[in-house]
């Protein structure tokens, strides 16, 4: 039976057609591309502007709207090496399964373990802001009881399968969509009756953060803003044509995210100048308060909460799949990680592993988490960009100008623009993400005989 490496050799061959070799089981295909869109939207939140409002507006001295447009340029390059990448391998492991077949699984594993950072802890991020809001409006009410409450139902949803995650994501786009707009329509009143107005302090900021480094700093930490499109990925066992479907879903998600995001950044600050706020977590009620009273504070908070809700639903099960597909290729434990649910073809065990890891959320801060996340997510992005290169353009494969164009130039733009946001990332950033990578390098070690033995490969074949 053919390998992987055929799926785009044979473009008449269907993702159906293949299964993976060491498990005989497959996840269910009842994804198209609204259902895929919805999702990564759903993921990215188009509230979560305001998950990081008030730290970002800080770093970058009131210039939140600007260093959303620097991290857009950069994570587009970046959408297109996976649009690249899913059609040439439309396969659940997102990073991590390109990595290995384009690198061999030793670095694939590396990459899907620095993957793993981020996804662990973008489910944890949600739950910790709804916590935090739900607390505000309630406070006769611990944080902590919102918290383990919101898990407990995600996982729930979870295990009963995609279908279950799709249909809430949809409803839960739909009502952030409808709070966009009265969000908007409130401040454009409001900016209407102002005396002055000032269109250009968004870009310039107030001053208090100048210069080129600042901007950066903060356009590093959006990152985590715009993983949506690489949770996308992850859907491509659970996608009808993946091939046609998950690529234009992935550019729609990014671009469409990435243009909301800077809309909502540009016109909070022209709401609510300035890099000053009270908390710089909770940030956004003070920008609701300003912009509309309590009407829209407590709207915004009904909105936000379903929001995160939504995004720890999508992003649970994006990093249950990387799990599964750790852990069937026997990278990680396949009896707990490899399996799924006979009722439910769910990978049960990495759900609730995950939910389990989700409850750190009752001690931790948004500062630390947010820079755990960034150095996942650009591992992760670097190594896609560079696996394009690789995939396409190495040994044996043809170098013509228009592939040269597609799958060098563009792709190492990317990667480009990754590295400039590495050196953007502050020193606690670093120093996580450094000792996640380490330990992963010892695990590795230890599973492969002090790398005397290779890793195990992804493998998937042909079934007729």
């Amino acid at each position: 039976m053919p390998s992987a490496n055929t799926l785009s050799d044979n473009p008449t061959l269907t993702p159906s057609d293949f299964t993976h070799s060491a498990q005989g089981t497959s996840l269910r295909r009842i994804l198209g591309l609204p259902a895929l869109v919805f999702f990564g939207l759903v993921y990215m939140v188009p509230l979560t502007v305001f998950t990081t409002y008030g730290v970002v507006t800080q770093i970058t001295g009131g210039r939140t709207a600007a260093a959303y447009v620097v991290t857009l340029l950069a994570m587009l390059f970046t959408a297109l090496s996976y649009s690249v990448m899913v059609k040439k391998y439309p396969i659940a492991g997102s990073a991590y399964s390109y990595a290995s077949l384009s690198f061999g699984p030793g670095i694939g594993f590396l990459a899907g373990w620095s993957l793993l950072l981020d996804y662990l802890f973008l489910p944890m991020i949600n739950y910790l802001v709804i916590g935090l809001f739900l607390n505000l409006a309630f406070p006769a009410v611990p944080a902590w009881v919102f918290v383990v409450a919101t898990i407990s139902l995600v996982t729930l949803l979870n295990i009963r399968g995609i279908g279950s995650v799709s249909s809430m994501s949809n409803l839960i786009v739909c009502a952030q969509m409808v709070f966009v707009v009265v969000f908007v329509a409130l401040v454009i009143r409001q900016l209407a009756g102002a005396e002055s107005l000032d269109l250009s302090a968004p870009w310039v900021g107030d001053g208090s953060q100048g210069g080129l480094l600042p901007l950066m700093a903060g356009a590093a930490v959006l990152c985590l803003s715009f993983l949506g499109f690489d949770a996308v990925s992850t859907l491509a066992e659970e996608t009808r044509d993946p091939r046609r479907d998950i690529p234009r879903a992935i550019v729609i998600t990014t671009l469409g995210a990435g243009l909301l995001f800077i809309l909502l950044a540009m016109t909070s600050q022209l709401a609510f100048p300035g890099s000053s706020f009270k908390d710089a977590d909770s940030a956004a009620s003070e920008v609701m308060l300003h912009a509309g009273g309590r009407f829209l504070e407590m709207l915004f908070t009904a909105t936000y909460v379903a929001g995160a809700a939504g995004s720890a639903l999508a992003s649970q099960a994006s990093v249950s799949r990387i799990l599964f597909s750790m852990g069937r290729d026997g990278i990680l434990p396949r009896r707990m990680f490899g399996t799924l649910s006979e009722r439910y073809k769910t990978p049960v065990l990495a759900i609730v592993l995950v939910s389990l890891v989700s409850l750190l959320a009752v001690v931790i801060d948004l500062t630390t988490l947010a820079s755990m996340i960034s150095f996942g997510a650009l591992v992760a992005f670097s190594v896609v960009n560079l696996a394009v290169i690789k995939s396409h353009l190495g040994q044996g494969q043809p170098r013509t100008g228009a592939r040269l164009l597609q799958y060098g130039l563009l792709p190492l733009i990317g990667f480009g623009l990754i590295v400039w946001l590495w050196t953007s990332l502050s020193a606690l950033t670093l120093g996580i993400g450094l000792a996640w990578f380490a330990l992963g390098v010892l695990y590795l070690a230890a599973h492969t005989r002090g790398f005397r033995q290779p890793a195990p490969t992804v493998q998937f074949s042909e079934q007729a």
